[in-house]
C-alpha cells in the first residue's frame, strides 16, 4: 500500500499519488495517461494531473489497483 509521507514532491496536489516504492513499469500510464506520466527525470511515475471527472477518475482507480507494488495512493482529499 502507498504511503503519502513517501509520495514524490513532483506528483500534483490531490488525492492520488505516487510515492518511492515505484518501479517505472507504465502500468498507470497506460491505464490514465491523461493523469500519470515519467516524472522528468524518468526514474519514476508521477500524478501530473488530479482527475477532474468520472472518466479520469475511473482510470486512475484502474491505474491504482493494476499497480503491481501498491505505489500509488489515494488519501481521499481533493
Amino acid at each position: 500500500m502507498a504511503d503519502k509521507s513517501q509520495a514524490f514532491p513532483d506528483n500534483v496536489p490531490g488525492k492520488y499519488y505516487v510515492d518511492d516504492t515505484c518501479i517505472v513499469c507504465g502500468a498507470c500510464e497506460a491505464a490514465a495517461p491523461d493523469n500519470f506520466k515519467l516524472s522528468d527525470d524518468g526514474s519514476h511515475d508521477v500524478v501530473y494531473k488530479q482527475p477532474v471527472d468520472d472518466a479520469e477518475e475511473d482510470a486512475c482507480r484502474e491505474a491504482m489497483e493494476g499497480c503491481p507494488v501498491g505505489a500509488i495512493g489515494d488519501d481521499g482529499d481533493q
